[in-house]
């Protein structure tokens, strides 16, 4: 059984933590697949949006455990697939349900939006097991502020999906049946619009974070003028001019 499914269709690529049975736990072998799939994800022109999901109720609750406590768990390291995740210029939805735990709330903060049901629960609780977090601190961190972090963090305690809601951590809370539909509608929204267009203002916002504003809004105009110079943008302005829906390529 594969522990990560993938496929694509229509543009979309759908990925799904394939371990229910574990509770999707991350593990070497799912570990080194994500990261295949990342990059097939970053690298095929076939692909404008890609969505993480995880099978059997549950999203994930994190590094599995027991193969930690084996001596196992080698390999490259979760904390490198999180920025190869924050680091493709696509846009990337987690659609959540069930538990998302340690790392597995790791690569849910490492996607762009993330919609989640009204029985999901979100967590770090690194410290209730003796090891420290990797996620939480970085990631975690810089999305609530600090003293809600640390309280998070310290205690190891869970949050609902309405208070991941409240604190931003999620896009919008949905019934558990309505996820993938809902999931999907946006997909269908975000693949109406063009791809090269929405690839350089994630690449803008994500690298202009640890720049000054100068820095920020030069980097965006180089950006922005080699978009205007694509294949889409002259189609987007002749298709606004005719009065019909563009038709993109991405190029």
């Amino acid at each position: 059984m594969a522990v990560v499914k993938y496929h694509v269709k229509d543009r979309a690529a759908y990925i799904v933590l394939n371990r229910p049975e574990k509770r999707n736990a991350i593990n070497v072998e799912m570990r080194d697949r994500l990261f295949e799939i990342f990059d097939d994800v970053r690298d095929n022109p076939d692909i404008w949006v890609a969505v993480l999901a995880g099978e059997g109720g549950v999203f994930s609750t994190g590094h599995d455990l027991v193969e930690m406590a084996a001596g196992g768990g080698h390999g490259r390291p979760t904390v490198e697939l999180y920025q190869v995740i924050e680091e493709i210029w696509k846009p990337t939805i987690a659609a959540i349900d069930g538990y998302c735990l340690a790392q597995g709330g790791g690569l849910a903060l490492s996607c762009d939006i993330r919609i989640a049901t009204e029985r999901a629960v979100f967590g770090w609780p690194q410290v209730k097991r003796g090891i420290a977090s990797t996620s939480g601190p970085c990631s975690l961190a810089h999305r609530v502020p600090l003293n809600i972090a640390f309280e998070i963090l310290f205690t190891g305690e869970f949050l609902d999906a309405q208070e991941a809601k409240r604190l931003n951590l999620v896009n919008r809370v949905v019934p558990a049946e309505k996820l993938f539909e809902e999931t999907d509608a946006l997909v269908r929204k975000i693949l109406a619009n063009a791809p090269l267009a929405m690839r350089a203002i994630k690449e803008i916002a994500v690298r202009g974070r640890d720049m000054t504003m100068e820095d920020r809004v030069r980097f965006a105009e180089t950006l922005s003028e080699h978009i205007r110079q694509s294949a889409d943008a002259k189609e987007g302005l002749a298709a606004f001019r005719e009065k019909r829906p563009p038709v993109w390529q991405g190029r």
